[in-house]
């Protein structure tokens, strides 16, 4: 794996994934990298300063027709953060997570340049709808026709658009489906409002951590028997680095750490690594979630790409809470901006 004088666009590069990963290609090698991103659910101050970036405050929407196609590799990692968003503005996920997708699969079918384009899909868009027992979610399980929000329907509508392309233009696209990915740098309430509260109060992790650190109770629905695969976001870097350089094209790998883990447990073992006296507090369960619980099979990603998660759930957390309070100072900065609706739609549902 060597990115030494490679050019990389990475769409989404400010956001959580997308600014470690850009950090981790300009640690281990010398690139030239350009971030092309609206900054919709992103901060520019994610990315370090260094004359290898290129920033482009854009949607790829608007950007992909100057940008050219000269890149040795594309990451696209723009998304309509998440569910919740997606079901409040089903354009805009619609015109965030799809529309770009289609929009780099026309420009960069026929590059010659190009060698692989990585696209972010989503684990949820395939796993079993279930609050039963699951069983690992393979790449090649069914895929439903009824999805739970427009997010995982765009999601995995843009791995068929990547599949087209791959089929009858050759573009070389690899599709890497996330898990849960929690680690340092994704600051709660970054970028502009998107509706609801879930513009702040987005990934379960970073918001049980800031809500432990603040003296608030943690929301567990449904007792916290809702499950996740939870892996860390250098462990996803690692894995999207691998699709870039080992996956084949056409494929689709789990990017997972293969093993079930409930929101009960999760908070439990933030409780303890934060100390003091965490609240946990049991509520409604979400109507809309029928995915209670599931966890993606890795098997394939290991056989093929090399790829294992190495960080373990507890050394994680305790990272990412070391994270949360060296950097509370800009969370409270972003999550701030949003308070004043927040506070209006709590008096409206009153």
């Amino acid at each position: 794996m060597n990115f030494d004088d490679s050019r990389v666009l990475v769409v989404g590069g400010a956001g959580f994934v997308g600014s470690n990963l850009v950090k981790r290609l300009l640690r281990d090698w010398d690139p030239q990298i350009l971030v092309v991103d609206n900054l919709l659910s992103a901060e520019r101050e994610n990315l370090p300063d260094d004359s290898r970036i290129e920033f482009d405050k854009a949607s790829i929407n608007n950007a992909v027709m100057r940008i050219g196609t000269d890149f040795d590799y594309v990451f696209h990692l723009s998304t309509y953060h998440g569910n919740q968003s997606s079901m409040a503005d089903p354009v805009a996920d619609h015109e965030n997570n799809l529309v770009t997708t289609l929009n780099l699969c026309e420009r960069f079918a026929g590059s010659e340049r190009l060698k692989k384009l990585v696209y972010s899909s989503a684990g949820c868009t395939v796993a079993h709808k279930t609050h039963d027992a699951p069983v690992a979610t393979r790449e090649d399980a069914p895929i439903s026709a009824y999805h739970d929000s427009p997010y995982q329907i765009s999601k995995i509508v843009g791995e068929l658009y990547l599949n087209y392309y791959w089929a009858s233009q050759g573009l070389p696209a690899v599709k890497a489906r996330f898990q849960n990915v929690y680690g340092p740098g994704e600051v709660l309430g970054a970028g502009e409002w998107r509706g609801t509260p879930a513009t702040v109060w987005r990934n379960v992790t970073p918001t049980f951590i800031y809500r432990a650190l603040k003296g608030m109770p943690l929301l567990l629905h449904s007792d916290g028997e809702v499950s996740r695969d939870f892996i860390y976001v250098d462990d996803i870097v690692e894995g999207l680095l691998r699709c870039a350089t080992d996956g084949s094209a056409g494929e689709v790998y789990n990017l997972s750490s293969g093993g079930e883990t409930t929101i009960r447990e999760l908070a439990e073992t933030m409780a303890e690594i934060v100390g003091g006296d965490v609240e946990l507090q049991v509520i409604p369960g979400r109507p809309w979630d029928r995915s209670g619980r599931r966890f993606g099979d890795p098997t394939k990603a290991r056989v093929e790409l090399g790829f294992e998660a190495q960080t373990a759930l507890r050394d994680g957390i305790a990272a990412t809470v070391a994270w949360t309070r060296e950097n509370m100072e800009r969370i409270d900065a972003a999550v701030n901006r949003h308070r004043s609706r927040i506070e209006a739609l709590a008096e409206t549902a009153v």
